[in-house]
């Protein structure tokens, strides 16, 4: 199982299940070099998208030609977490207080992922970014979400599936 992957081989679609964490798509139109990642929290902060756009500069694109768009993914409003979570981010870099709020429970914060990979893929220096703006958790009639699905003991929470290709 990966988090991520690039090709540059047309009618080949790039596929990532997700239902909370974030889709990330890539593509260098002009090199023909697609890419795709899996964004959950273990993966934005380890720079997953950072190793797609290595990857894809591998295959002969160029940054300032790569677009990314962020899917589908839970948003700062319904993503809590607690005291031990933030200090991954802090310990990378304290600026990165910025993408919490504080929570209405003690010591526990609201993270903004898709704000957090934006600004991840901004300092990339890549042509553009942008976020579809839908929230996994909220739009329930449009989205599974794994944290809504916790929250109400269910058995199961489905998946949306992501696809990018060449063609």
């Amino acid at each position: 199982m990966a988090d991520g992957m690039v090709t540059n081989i047309s009618n080949i679609g790039l596929g990532l299940l997700t239902a909370d964490c974030a889709p990330v798509l890539f593509a260098d139109t002009k090199s023909r070099v697609i890419g795709a990642a899996h964004a959950g929290w273990r993966g934005a902060v380890a720079g997953v998208t950072d190793n797609i756009i290595t990857a894809m500069e591998n295959l002969g694109s160029r940054r300032s030609e790569i677009i990314a768009v962020i899917g589908p993914t839970i948003s700062q409003g319904a993503y809590e977490v607690g005291p031990e979570f933030i200090e991954n981010f802090l310990e990378q870099d304290p600026a990165h207080r910025q993408f919490f709020t504080a929570s209405m429970r003690e010591k526990h914060f609201m993270f903004d992922l898709p704000g957090y990979l934006t600004h991840r893929l901004e300092r990339a220096n890549i042509s553009a970014v942008n976020w579809v703006g839908h929230c996994t958790y909220a739009h329930e009639d449009q989205f599974f979400s794994y944290r809504r699905a916790t929250h109400r003991n269910e058995d199961d929470y489905g998946r949306q599936i992501s696809v990018i290709t060449l063609s």
